[in-house]
């Protein structure tokens, strides 16, 4: 794997580099990053209005094709995009659903007329989206999902919950997986439906956690309606659907995740040399081992990258999701143990410090886009061809 840069690439990444230092200015530059995982209702208003500066320029959805309003762009220029738009301290984005999953899963998958109607206002970034999968009842286990759908005449009618809900406070229109057969179960009989948000029968209710924001929500359908020709792809073959959207979110987006968890890594150490904690050797030791995980992640995701096109999730996408959330967890606990005794206290109102932020939020990700234990069956499974895990029945007996 040749990870330098070929002429084309390097002159891409110094046109992302100069348009990054020409609009990364003012109000965008004020937000100095933030609005990432765990803080993305920070600064909302304002990072709504550059998505509309990025769509200008032409830098969204630059992996689409050309048709559909994106640039083409190669993987490894994915790739560079995203490493400069983390060192620019660009403003974190708020349409990466749109953008990252639901775009790519029209392209494949959508009619003609959904391509038309959607794709265009997530170019323009005037169209936010948010995902509708997990439930109380099916989270990791997806397939247990129990929201249903009906048609009635030429819409469908949808009535569930669904929680976990990313901006679903904050977005206009949801991708939304509905049992449309009542007799099925599992992953049969599942439909992907568009639904609209703005409607008597969604209500949104936020969920406060412990970091005091509140970009989750618990989502109720309560006779809310779509068009019936809002349904991606085959009326029960919402599953296939369901899963080239996951895939997606296992793509070139993961690298800029990594190349933030460098910028939070580099201002801890920084923090450990200002307050002396790095003169610690047992604090120094950890600090390097968390420096090399993290350069192999960062290497191992760039070679699963390449020549990777369209929704493929391979079995191995699961050992990087294992190691990237486990990997931050840890360095959240690292973060605390350099910031020394200022770890105990908050500002006035709780308001808290980069660190105690990472920390809190972290205890999250072992959880959300496939438990680690979920992960690590799907390893042991498909992965090394292990049994799979014994199914238990509801009375306890295998």
């Amino acid at each position: 794997m040749d990870l330098r840069d070929t002429p084309e690439d390097s002159a891409f990444r110094e046109e992302v580099i100069e348009w990054m230092a020409d609009h990364v200015v003012g109000d965008f530059a004020a937000l100095g990053g933030r609005g990432g995982s765990g803080d993305e209702t920070y600064g909302f208003e304002v990072r709504r209005d550059w998505e509309h500066e990025l769509a200008a320029g032409g830098w969204t959805c630059i992996g689409w094709p050309v048709e559909y309003g994106g640039r083409a762009a190669t993987m490894n220029q994915q790739v560079i995009f995203n490493e400069e738009y983390v060192r620019a301290k660009a403003p974190g984005r708020v349409s990466i659903l749109g953008e990252g999953l639901l775009g790519p899963t029209l392209i494949h998958y959508g009619s003609d007329e959904q391509k038309a109607r959607f794709l265009p206002k997530i170019v323009s970034g005037d169209e936010l989206w948010c995902q509708g999968y997990s439930e109380p009842n099916a989270g990791s286990d997806l397939a247990s999902l129990a929201t249903r759908a009906v048609l009635d005449g030429d819409e469908w009618v949808i009535t569930g919950q669904k929680v976990w809900t990313s901006l679903a406070h904050q977005s206009d229109w949801c991708f939304v997986m509905c049992r449309t057969d009542p007799g099925s179960s599992r992953h049969k009989g599942l439909s992907y439906l568009l639904v609209p948000m703005d409607q008597p029968g969604i209500e949104v209710r936020p969920i406060t956690q412990i970091t005091m924001t509140s970009e989750f929500n618990e989502t109720f359908f309560d006779g809310a309606r779509t068009a019936a020709s809002n349904v991606v792809g085959e009326v029960g073959q919402g599953w296939m659907v369901g899963l080239a959207t996951l895939a997606f979110e296992r793509g070139v987006g993961l690298l800029g995740h990594l190349l933030s968890f460098r910028r939070e890594f580099d201002a801890v150490v920084d923090l450990g040399r200002r307050n002396g904690r790095l003169e610690d050797p047992a604090l120094r030791d950890r600090v390097a081992g968390s420096f090399a995980e993290l350069e192999v992640l960062r290497l191992t995701t760039l070679r699963s990258l390449r020549g990777v096109d369209g929704p493929v999730a391979p079995p191995e996408a699961s050992i990087l999701k294992l190691f990237w959330a486990s990997w931050h967890q840890r360095f959240g606990e690292l973060a605390l143990d350099l910031m020394g005794p200022d770890a105990m206290i908050t500002g006035p109102d709780y308001d808290l410090d980069a660190e105690h932020r990472t920390f809190l939020f972290s205890r999250s990700e072992t959880i959300y886009g496939g438990s680690n234990e979920i992960q690590r069956n799907i390893i042991g499974e498909r992965v090394l061809g292990l049994p799979p895990e014994p199914k238990i029945t509801p009375t306890g007996a295998p």
